[in-house]
């Protein structure tokens, strides 16, 4: 029997075997993480290769280490030198400097090794701690600890749904296997969605300068630095959040905090300038109604009675608002009567224990630790309070 299991193995799930086998010093052969994919951080590599980003929303103190200044430390190191681009607010980081960290983090502290390749199908609950079922086969360990990420779970809008069944020629930016850089050179792309995603990926489709690239928002972009203020990292927003007692309002807070569909200002000065030069077209408005079936073109008709043609439609709307998990968390929730709020998500303790045992992080800790739960700050927020039930 393991001592830890790790239930997912992007940022949250690597930075926990860090942080358990290094700082709590959790031996290596007593903690494994579950994943489907073969390397750290795959999901992860591709859903960002796929947006096209090349500096990361986060500041540089947030990484893969405890060290806040990890990365600019390794980028004066001779493997990060080349790599070592900072940009305004808060000298975020280049995605290759950021990915060049965690492999330098991954293999000098050998974090691969502790991966085990698979999906989990079930959860049971033992005398001394859980039973994991999984596509090959069953893994008992006394603590396991959820870091599932939304990722496998892309919104479709309804309209954009009926269309996938018609099989138009319309992809989301988040679906396995989407590739970019397979998208045809010609013809009319359109990018749907009003995020820092949405804008990166109609950038980067709109630098080929051979085919037409318009970017459908619902409204002007909303400039923030981040995607939640940094007041919820360490200040009184997550101090006054903590002392409420209702988790629908816990939820109305972080559902308000949250800077959806918003953009840095270097990416929104990036748009306005694509813009100007002609190389991408910008519309404000929102889908009404949508035709097209087969290889046919779509024809998306908006609120405000226009119509816009394109060959090809990708959506950049996120991931889906439900509890990541699926069914086989559904059927533990069932069978062990885990605590939840009315938004489906785990109520935890002030250590992020669900139960006895079975632990949270990323989405499925943000009824506890607030609206930056999912993000690379909060994988780090998660560990220390774990780390406060271990001696």
């Amino acid at each position: 029997m393991l001592d830890w299991l790790i239930i997912g193995g992007g940022i949250h799930g690597t930075y926990l075997s860090f942080y358990l086998t290094r700082l709590k010093r959790v031996p290596k052969d007593r903690l494994r993480v579950l994943d489907p994919y073969a390397k750290p951080l795959a999901r992860w590599d591709e859903c960002t290769r796929s947006v096209g980003m090349e500096f990361l929303r986060s500041p540089h103190v947030q990484s893969l280490d405890h060290d806040p200044w990890s990365i600019s430390t390794f980028a004066k190191t001779r493997a990060g030198q080349p790599l070592a681009q900072f940009i305004p607010t808060h000298n975020r980081p280049s995605l290759a400097l950021f990915r060049a960290h965690c492999d330098w983090m991954i293999d000098r502290h050998d974090l691969e090794s502790l991966r085990l390749v698979g999906r989990a199908s079930g959860l049971e609950k033992q005398a001394d701690g859980w039973r994991v079922e999984t596509d090959g086969g069953t893994i008992d360990a006394r603590n396991v600890l959820l870091a599932i990420g939304a990722t496998e779970q892309a919104r479709w809008t309804p309209w954009a749904q009926k269309l996938r069944e018609t099989d138009a020629p319309i992809h989301h930016l988040y679906e396995p296997g989407f590739n970019r850089e397979a998208l045809p050179y010609a013809g009319h792309l359109l990018v749907v969605g009003g995020g820092i995603s949405a804008a990166q990926l109609a950038l980067s489709l709109a630098q080929s300068g051979a085919r037409r690239v318009t970017l459908l928002m619902r409204q002007e972009p909303r400039v923030f630095p981040f995607d939640a203020d940094l007041c919820w990292i360490g200040g009184d927003c997550g101090t006054n959040f903590a002392t409420l007692s209702d988790y629908a309002a816990r939820r109305e807070i972080i559902q308000r905090a949250r800077h959806s569909g918003s953009v840095p200002a270097d990416v929104h000065d990036q748009l306005r300038a694509a813009v100007a030069r002609g190389a991408l077209e910008l519309c404000i408005g929102e889908v009404a109604a949508a035709e097209g079936s087969g290889g046919q073109a779509i024809s998306l008709r908006l609120q405000s009675g226009d119509t816009i043609h394109a060959d090809r439609v990708i959506l950049a709307t996120g991931f889906d608002a439900a509890r990541p998990g699926g069914r086989w968390l559904d059927y533990a929730i069932a069978a062990y009567d885990l605590p939840v709020a009315g938004c489906g998500y785990p109520i935890v303790n002030s250590t992020l224990a669900w139960a006895p045992g079975l632990l949270v992080t990323g989405p499925l800790a943000e009824l506890e630790i607030g609206p930056v739960a999912r993000n690379i700050i909060g994988a780090r927020m998660a560990a220390e309070l774990i780390g406060r039930a271990i001696s």
